[in-house]
C-alpha cells in the first residue's frame, strides 16, 4: 500500500519497516514489546523524527507516522511512539533548552529512555482551559511546585519521566496559562495508580497525583509565556500519530479478513467471491487509503512549519483514521463470523482497541466542533 506522494526514500523506509515488523510476530508480552522497541530504536526507527545533532534521524513526523503505521499493519502498534518521540521529543526539540535537549533527545532516539505525557484530568477532558494542575514558584529557591491530578496517562510505569501540562499565573493578567514540565518518575509527591481497563494492550493507563511536587527551575520546557503555541506543537503530532496508529490497526485487521475470505469456502467458491463479503472489505480499504492521504497531508504541513494548517489537517486525519479503523475491524470480525471472536485469529481484542483511535486523544465530536467553527465559520455552542 503506497501512495503517489511518497518519495522513493519513503517507499524504501516503508518496505524496510514492514520487513522488520513482519519478523516480529504480534505479542502482548511486555518483555517482547520492550525488545521490539529496542530493536526498532537500534535501526533508527523510534527517533527518526528527532534532530541528527542529538542522535535522531533528522526527518519528521511524516517518517515517524510511516514507521508506526507499518508496525501496526504487522500487528504491533507501539502506542508509546505517539507519546515519547512524537509529543515529548518534538516539544523538547522545538522549545527545550540546550541542556534539556542533550539530556533527553539522545536516549529518546536510541530507545534507552521513555517519556510519558500527562494532560487529561478527571474534570478536564477535551476542555484544556479547565486544567487545574497548577505550578507556582517558590520565591526563595526559584523551584516550581506542582499540584494536581491527571488521568489516562499511558506508560508511566515504564517511562523515566512524564511531561506534565500544568498552568501558571500570568503576572500581567492574573489568568492561568498552560506550561510544560518534566517530572521524573521518582519525584517526591509524584504518585501513580493503574486504571483497570478492559483493553488488551501492553501499555497500561494510570491516574497521577502531584502533591506539592518540587521541581528545579530548569524543569520548565520552553518559554513560560508561550502557552498554547508550545502545547499544540505536541498535540498536532499526537493527532497525526494517532491516525497512523488507527490506519495500521485497520490494515492489520483487513489483511486477516482478506486471507480468510480468499481461503474459506462454504459452497463452491471462496466467500470473498460474494459481493456481500467483498464490497464491505473494498470499502474498508478505500476508507483507510483516504485517511492515509489526509494523514500524510497533515504530517507534511507540520514538517513544513505550517502549524495552523497542520492543526486542521491533523484533526481531520485523526477523525478519518478513527472511523476507518473501527469499520475495518468490525468488518473483519464479521467476515470471519464465529472465528472472528476466537483467540486464534486475534481480531476480537481489536474491537475494543480500535475505539482508542476514535476516542483519544480527542473525541470525534470535538473534532467535528473544531471543523464546524474553525473551518466552516459556524458559531460555537459552548
Amino acid at each position: 500500500m503506497t501512495t503517489l506522494i511518497e518519495s522513493e526514500d519513503h517507499k524504501s523506509l516503508r518496505a524496510a519497516v514492514s520487513a522488520f515488523a513482519q519478523a516480529h510476530p504480534h505479542t502482548l508480552d511486555a518483555e517482547d514489546s520492550k525488545r521490539l522497541w529496542q530493536d526498532a530504536a537500534k535501526l533508527g526507527y523510534i527517533g527518526v523524527n528527532l534532530p541528527e545533532a542529538y542522535g535522531g534521524g533528522g526527518a519528521g513526523i511524516t517518517e515517524l507516522s510511516l514507521v508506526l503505521e507499518e508496525l501496526g499493519a504487522a500487528g504491533n502498534p507501539l502506542l508509546m511512539m505517539i507519546v515519547s518521540p512524537a509529543i515529548c521529543g518534538t516539544v523538547i526539540a522545538r522549545f527545550g533548552t540546550e541542556e534539556q535537549k542533550r539530556e533527553w533527545l539522545p536516549p529518546l532516539a536510541d530507545g534507552t529512555r521513555l517519556m510519558a505525557f500527562g494532560i487529561t484530568e478527571p474534570d478536564a477532558g477535551s476542555n484544556s482551559h479547565r486544567i487545574t494542575t497548577t505550578a507556582r514558584r517558590d520565591a526563595a529557591t526559584g523551584d516550581w511546585i506542582l499540584t494536581g491530578r491527571k488521568v489516562f496517562v499511558s506508560g508511566v510505569d515504564i517511562a523515566d519521566a512524564t511531561l506534565i501540562v500544568g498552568r501558571t499565573e500570568d503576572a500581567r493578567t492574573g489568568k492561568l496559562k498552560p506550561c510544560l514540565f518534566i517530572v521524573p518518575r521518582d519525584a517526591e509527591g509524584f504518585e501513580r495508580r493503574p486504571i483497570d481497563m478492559e483493553l488488551n494492550a501492553v501499555e497500561r493507563q494510570f491516574e497521577l497525583t502531584l502533591d506539592d511536587v518540587r521541581l528545579p527551575a530548569d524543569a520548565l520546557v520552553g518559554d513560560e509565556d508561550a502557552g498554547l503555541l508550545q502545547l499544540f506543537a505536541g498535540l498536532n503530532p499526537e493527532r497525526v500519530m494517532t491516525a497512523a496508529f488507527g490506519i495500521g490497526m485497520g490494515r492489520y485487521a483487513l489483511s486477516r479478513a482478506l486471507d480468510y475470505a480468499r481461503e474459506r469456502t462454504v459452497w463452491k467458491t471462496p466467500i470473498g467471491a460474494h459481493q456481500a463479503i467483498a464490497h464491505p472489505l473494498a470499502q474498508a480499504h478505500i476508507d483507510l487509503e483516504l485517511a492515509r492521504l489526509m494523514m500524510q497531508k497533515a504530517a507534511h504541513l507540520y514538517d513544513a512549519g505550517d502549524d495552523v494548517g497542520a492543526g486542521e489537517a491533523a484533526n481531520m486525519a485523526k477523525y478519518a483514521a478513527g472511523e476507518a479503523c473501527v469499520k475495518a475491524v468490525d468488518q473483519a470480525v464479521h467476515t470471519l463470523g464465529g472465528n472472528g471472536l476466537t483467540r486464534e485469529y486475534g481480531l476480537a481484542r481489536l474491537i475494543t482497541a480500535s475505539r482508542v483511535a476514535r476516542i483519544a486523544p480527542v473525541s470525534r465530536e470535538m473534532i467535528l466542533n473544531y471543523v464546524s467553527h474553525q473551518t466552516l465559520g459556524l458559531p460555537k455552542s459552548y
